[in-house]
């Protein structure tokens, strides 16, 4: 592996790897901003694959990005980028980490339906719970096929114990940000992105991306 090459994507249009609506509002912006050109999945006619769901089995954030990363990056043929992140509570040992985006089993929901079943496991296993500290995290990569690089961010909250705000996605919600004060679900797309987890991983990752000028 070639973790720390340096690469330069502006020679090429970039897939941004995700079917997450919400990941692509917040994402599209950052690379606009520092000049890469990018295509979605829908974009790409890159239709969804039963083995898209096998991608995630690894034990850490990181591997589970990489793994999409490469995915995506072999069956398109461009420079791909992919995440991975999710919730790890203290009190919950960590959990639900690697598995929050199914960590209700309810395969059978998708989207805000998904979300909302997570969202009252959650609050059910936090129930009795004084200790309500958590941190989103995100691993960002980037393949092209010659170069692999992976970044993570980190953003540290507390769990509510009633929903705030109607924005964001996932355990936004419910997850009140250090920094703002305030749930990821009550500020605007532009606020939380100064300070998401996922806005500091491709910050960092675009940082690496972007040709020193």
């Amino acid at each position: 592996m070639h973790w720390e090459s340096e690469a330069e994507p502006h020679r090429s249009r970039v897939l941004l790897a995700t079917r997450s609506e919400g990941k692509l509002r917040e994402l599209r912006p950052m690379f606009a901003a520092v000049g890469i050109d990018v295509i979605d999945l829908r974009a790409a006619t890159i239709h969804a694959s039963p083995h898209e769901d096998d991608l995630e089995n690894a034990l850490t954030f990181e591997e589970n990005a990489l793994a999409k990363a490469r995915y995506f990056h072999r069956i398109s043929g461009l420079p791909a980028v992919a995440d991975d992140s999710g919730l790890e509570v203290a009190a919950l040992g960590g959990a639900p980490g690697v598995h929050s985006k199914r960590w209700s089993s309810r395969t059978d929901l998708s989207g805000q339906a998904l979300d909302d079943e997570n969202n009252a496991l959650l609050l059910r296993r936090l129930e009795r719970a004084s200790d309500r500290r958590a941190r989103y995290v995100c691993a960002a990569a980037y393949c092209d096929g010659a170069t692999e690089l992976v970044e993570r961010g980190e953003s540290a909250g507390v769990i509510t114990r009633t929903a705030r705000g109607t924005g964001g996605f996932g355990y936004d919600p419910y997850f009140e940000s250090t920094d703002l004060g305030r749930t990821f679900g009550e500020v605007p797309m532009e606020e939380k992105a100064r300070v998401s987890h996922r806005a500091r991983a491709f910050a960092k990752l675009l940082q690496r991306l972007t040709p020193r000028r």
